[in-house]
């Protein structure tokens, strides 16, 4: 997970989700293209045509662009408020009024806002098995969090 600090923001990625995201894909991709390659040469009574290996090529492409989505979740905080990315690309958007805190459970495998009403969001890009830059991440979100609500009247 890298904590990068602009303008007065932070900036959070996962690390190794990102890491294994990006081998997984190239695995899915090469391993596709050598089974395309490999499957008009193969004598098994079915005739494959060159349709059928751009297919497999294409469902390779698929599977790694699958893979690469758990290397999106990002975190973008401010003194006004947090910008969560999970790995379907929506972004959600609160105020720091709007969170109660900012969490990591014990056992949990990444940190979490807590809402009112009793409603989490997980927060995808601090991620435990990150160890120390995810408790970096945890403590620059609560410092942020602590500064706005004291910034209150």
């Amino acid at each position: 997970m890298s904590v990068v600090t602009e303008d007065s923001a932070v900036v959070i990625r996962p690390r190794r989700a990102t890491w294994v995201s990006v081998v997984l894909a190239a695995c899915l991709l090469v391993a596709f293209v050598v089974v395309a390659l490999l499957l008009r040469s193969s004598n098994t009574g079915v005739i494959f045509e060159v349709s059928d290996q751009i297919a497999m090529v294409g469902v390779g492409i698929v599977l790694a662009g699958g893979a690469l989505l758990f290397a999106t979740p990002r975190v973008r905080a401010d003194a006004r408020g947090i910008e969560v990315r999970n790995v379907i690309l929506l972004k959600r958007r609160f105020d720091w009024l709007d969170v109660l805190a900012v969490s990591f459970p014990d056992g949990a495998s990444f940190a979490r806002l807590e809402l009112p009403e009793d409603e989490y969001l997980g927060v995808l890009a601090i991620q435990a098995v990150d160890r120390e830059h995810a408790v970096e991440a945890v403590r620059a979100l609560r410092r942020l969090h602590k500064q706005a609500w004291a910034d209150q009247p």
